[in-house]
């Protein structure tokens, strides 16, 4: 190795090592908002009151748009907190199962150290999640959503 080469390699190497906790942790915040979205589909999905509790803040405020059967036009209301908790209970005792290919894609947009933001694609629709770090995990704390939107509206 040549004497110019030697202090750009301990250069590389010197930033290597500090970019890499600094990667990890980025990788471990993703990871922990990602699993609290899948907390939240899969909650649904299985009608599992102990991953909306893991995932899913009391405090959330969740608000949607949906079109009734008897409509073209959206409505839209709320789903405090005991009715996202009754919604999940009913589900899974009606014993009809989601199906094992209902999507779950999960699109995350940014992660700060306090507050991130999501994309959730369900097979009710659409849902914008923005998440907080609270007491070191982090919850979804708002969700905006919609069902699909109909093929007129494209």
């Amino acid at each position: 190795m040549t004497r110019t080469a030697r202090p750009i390699v301990a250069a590389l190497a010197v930033l290597l090592l500090h970019a890499t906790p600094g990667f990890a942790q980025g990788a471990a915040e993703r990871e922990g908002v990602r699993r609290a979205v899948l907390d939240y589909v899969e909650g649904f999905y299985e009608g599992d009151t102990a991953k909306l509790e893991r995932g899913v803040s009391t405090d959330v405020q969740k608000y949607g748009f949906w079109i009734p059967d008897d409509s073209a036009e959206y409505e839209g209301g709320t789903m405090p907190w005991p009715e996202l908790l009754e919604y999940a209970r009913e589900f899974k005792e009606s014993g009809q199962p989601t199906p094992s290919d209902a999507p779950k894609e999960i699109e995350i947009f940014d992660v700060l150290d306090q507050t991130a933001s999501a994309k959730l694609t369900a097979w009710w629709g659409t849902d914008y999640l923005l998440l907080a770090k609270i007491n070191g995990r982090w919850m979804i704390r708002m969700v905006l959503w919609q069902t699909p939107a109909s093929d007129a509206d494209h």
